[in-house]
């Protein structure tokens, strides 16, 4: 029998059903895994998430496999050697930014430990439910302004709300999602 999954989830793309079905909205407390979707989501803006799951292993390659230490000392060099990256998103904004947001990443790790303490710290270390309806709301709000004051680019509300998606603090499968019984956020 197929599995019902999100009504938005493009089911002939085995790549995005595999992201849905094994990642996405999932609680993720790994600093480098909760890198590596913060560098993605933030280079999402303004492009589809399926454009990026393409792309991953090419960010991966050219990214220092999500390394933070490694992608917070980038050069100008670097920095040059990625805008002629054709397996990324060549966007200077965006990759000037991931740069800067990587040596914020690490500041905010030195300040509470990890940056895990510090995201899960807005929910109190608890995952929200709410349905797949909207792009931001009080808490991807909250989020952004505290990572603005701290120096992040390109990480406004929406992608900042996408992100807490990608790392399960907000949790928006769709109640007919097989993904919401098997998570046990039925109750929510």
């Amino acid at each position: 029998m197929e599995k019902i999954r999100c009504p938005y989830v493009p089911v002939d793309d085995a790549l995005y059903v595999a992201y849905h079905d094994t990642e996405w909205c999932v609680p993720q407390h790994d600093d480098a895994k909760i890198y590596e979707l913060f560098l993605l989501e933030l280079f999402q803006a303004g492009l589809s998430w399926r454009t990026l799951l393409h792309k991953r292993e090419n960010f991966r390659r050219a990214y220092a496999g999500f390394d933070v230490a490694r992608v917070a000392a980038f050069t100008p060099e670097d920095e040059a050697r990625l805008l002629q990256d054709a397996g990324i998103i060549r966007h200077a904004g965006k990759i000037r930014a991931s740069i800067v947001n990587a040596r914020v990443y690490q500041a905010v790790q030195q300040e509470w430990g990890s940056f895990d303490a510090y995201i899960w710290h807005f929910t109190e270390g608890k995952t929200i439910y709410e349905p797949l309806t909207t792009t931001r709301n009080v808490l991807s709000d909250a989020v952004t302004k505290d990572l603005k004051r701290r120096g992040t680019k390109f990480a406004g509300t929406t992608s900042i709300y996408s992100f807490l998606q990608a790392i399960g603090i907000i949790y928006s499968h769709a109640p007919e999602c097989f993904c919401y019984a098997r998570d046990g956020l039925t109750d929510n």
